[in-house]
């Protein structure tokens, strides 16, 4: 009876076992469960992980700093700039717009205006032009200047500067460039030399001398007879404090002066001491100043022209002419003006300007020219 209970029990346990999990089966199967949910919930954050590198990457392009310590965060922060960067060349570009709308408004208001203006602008350039070949073609029939030579230089000096500076400034807007020599002592000295380097022309002394007529004053700071080396040095030395810098020196008046070797000496040993040149004005056909060059071994430039002796525009053009001549043949001219001749001598030059530049003459002051002698 016991072996029969025994046996009747023992399939019914083993029937059961087979419908039924055992425990630790049931543990395992709930573990795979959860992995697999795990691995399901991973998959999904992947994606979302991968956008917010994206969003990084296209905050860091634009510049934006960024804190992605959370993914909602850095989203927001990312979709934020970048509507603010959308929105701000929006604002750049409307503003701009607004910026450029009212400044052509204000230019168009002025242009109108300065429209007014700007039909007189040409009207004032439509005589220039026309003042061009009226200058041109008058001056071809008037002045019939000769063809330049090789560029034949023309070298203009204007005397006694310092005497009255409205008259200077006639010469100082000439086209091209000029040697001023101003004279010492005189009330607009210092003034005269000044506007003449201002004016990116070249400035020499005009050093008074005492001429043969001793009834002529050549005026303050000069050189005379009765002065020994040192008092001449004086002179000169205080006339150029005055004045300077300058390039060179001619003389004004002078011609006893010119002529007396022994003075011309002092004169030429100090010019060439302080690296100055000296012009000789050529007031007196005895003068020493080629002598005495030579002898001590100095440079020197000499007056060729003497454009004004005779007030007179026919006379001035005569005198052109033959310094063109001399500009063939020597390579160079040294024309010597003054500035009292302002009311007619600076606007016959700016006449004759576009001929002579249109015929090949070139233009250059005494220290730049071709007319050093040795």
């Amino acid at each position: 009876m016991i072996t029969k209970r025994r046996t009747t029990k023992r399939p019914a346990k083993r029937s059961t076992k087979k419908f039924y999990i055992p425990p630790f089966k049931g543990i395992l199967l709930t573990a795979a469960i959860f992995a697999v949910c795990a691995m399901l919930l991973l998959l999904a954050k992947l994606p979302g992980d991968k956008k917010t590198p994206e969003t990084e990457q296209v905050s860091i392009t634009q510049r934006f700093k960024d804190n992605n310590k959370t993914t909602s965060e850095p989203s927001k922060k990312t979709s934020k700039p970048e509507t603010i960067k959308q929105e701000k060349p929006e604002i750049k570009t409307e503003p701009e717009k607004m910026v450029q709308k009212p400044q052509p408004e204000k230019p168009v208001q002025q242009k109108p205006s300065t429209e007014k203006p700007k039909p007189q602008e040409p009207k004032p350039q439509k005589p220039e032009a026309v003042q061009k070949p009226v200058e041109t073609k008058p001056t071809e029939k008037s002045f019939d200047f000769p063809q330049a030579v090789n560029n034949a230089q023309l070298i203009f000096v204007f005397d006694d500067g310092g005497q009255n500076l409205s008259q200077l400034d006639k010469f100082l807007v000439l086209p091209f460039p000029i040697t001023v020599a101003v004279m010492p002592g005189l009330k607009d000295s210092a003034g005269a030399a000044y506007k003449v380097r201002k004016s990116g022309n070249e400035v020499i002394l005009h050093q008074p001398m005492q001429s043969i007529d001793l009834n002529i004053n050549p005026g303050p700071g000069a050189i005379t007879p009765d002065m020994d080396t040192e008092q001449i040095k004086a002179i000169l030395f205080k006339n150029i404090q005055e004045i300077g810098p300058i390039q060179g020196m001619n003389n004004h008046e002078g011609s006893l002066i010119t002529a007396d070797a022994e003075k011309m000496e002092t004169i030429l040993k100090f010019a060439s001491d302080n690296e100055l040149y000296f012009l000789d004005s050529r007031t007196n056909v005895k003068t020493q100043v080629p002598y005495v060059s030579q002898q001590l071994g100095f440079s020197w430039y000499e007056r060729n022209i003497f454009l004004d002796n005779t007030k007179t525009k026919e006379n001035a053009l005569a005198e052109l002419k033959k310094g063109l001549n001399l500009a063939n043949k020597n390579g160079f001219v040294i024309m010597i003006g003054h500035i009292w001749s302002a009311d007619f001598l600076p606007a016959f030059l700016n006449e004759a300007y576009p001929e002579l530049k249109a015929k090949g003459y070139t233009f250059s002051v005494v220290s730049k020219s071709k007319g050093k002698k040795r």
